[in-house]
């Protein structure tokens, strides 16, 4: 298939993220999102986060422009019958994501792909609200998006082997990353090594064997990460963490994934990371560490 044209759903963090990706390499995207206000805060996002890339000299005013004209603002579904493929990328709730694909499954032509951007949920489940299950795919993205070259790519239990083979397709030729592809189960292969490793440094936290700060740079330093675990939580969403190891627990039942009652109470606090400025470290608007 011939990729010139992507439906985003959803302008959060990961949508922003693969929408000003996929824009930067000549695509089309369609970004959706429920009100007109939530889709002028995304689009402003990108921007910003395009503006970042002009102060340090890796893109020009000229790519920016480009990068900016290819993202086309969208609150209605129907619009979507004329994309080449379409990535939802809202929150972790099991019963939005069914009810999209509900959605899409009445405006898309049954030959789309309609991909999940799911760290943990059922594909598989999600596949089960559509009429054409074997054109439901999970497509992972990691974030930074523009920064890391890898998508899990997963398969429920009904994914064609024609949509895999044309997904992976797409991300290795079109996006230009390594598609590993993963069969369904909870948390699939970076979730759940990630979260187990989160939730080990908050163990360590809260018995006091480090400093947040001592934490991150033990595991940053003598292990070539980007970012700390502590760091990466702030990242990811505290929130967003907490479902997936609760998610994680509830289907395997094993302690390893029982979240930490620190991040509990994180949560509970409101302190969620860099989307609200603060959780084990503190950032400005930018998404910087402070």
């Amino acid at each position: 298939m011939n990729f010139k044209r992507i439906g985003v759903i959803g302008g959060g963090t990961m949508g922003q993220g693969i929408s000003e990706m996929l824009a930067s390499k000549g695509l089309d995207v369609l970004l959706v999102e429920e009100n007109s206000d939530k889709l002028n805060y995304a689009y402003s996002m990108i921007e910003t986060s395009l503006d970042k890339q002009l102060e340090k000299w890796a893109l020009t005013n000229a790519e920016k422009k480009l990068i900016l004209s290819k993202i086309h603002k969208v609150t209605h579904f129907a619009e979507l019958g004329t994309c080449d493929m379409v990535i939802e990328t809202i929150s972790e709730d099991l019963d939005a994501k069914k009810e999209v694909f509900k959605q899409l499954d009445q405006v898309c032509p049954s030959n789309i792909i309609l991909a999940s951007n799911t760290s943990t949920l059922s594909l598989t489940e999600i596949a089960g609200s559509t009429m054409y299950p074997e054109r439901v795919i999970g497509m992972h993205f990691i974030y930074p998006v523009a920064k890391i070259n890898l998508v899990e790519l997963i398969r429920g239990l009904k994914t064609s082997d024609a949509t895999f083979e044309e997904t992976k397709g797409f991300v290795e030729e079109v996006v230009e990353k390594r598609g590993v592809m993963v069969y369904e189960s909870p948390g699939f292969v970076t979730s759940r090594i990630i979260c187990v490793m989160i939730n080990e440094a908050l163990h360590v936290l809260g018995e006091g064997v480090a400093t947040a700060e001592d934490i991150d740079d033990a595991m940053r330093i003598g292990y070539q990460f980007q970012y700390g675990p502590l760091e990466m939580a702030d990242r990811f969403g505290l929130d967003s963490v907490l479902a997936a190891l609760e998610r994680m627990f509830r289907e395997f039942g094993d302690l390893k994934y029982r979240p930490s009652y620190v991040l509990k109470k994180m949560v509970r606090a409101g302190f969620l990371g860099m989307k609200t400025g603060e959780g084990f470290f503190k950032y400005d608007k930018d998404g910087d560490r402070i």
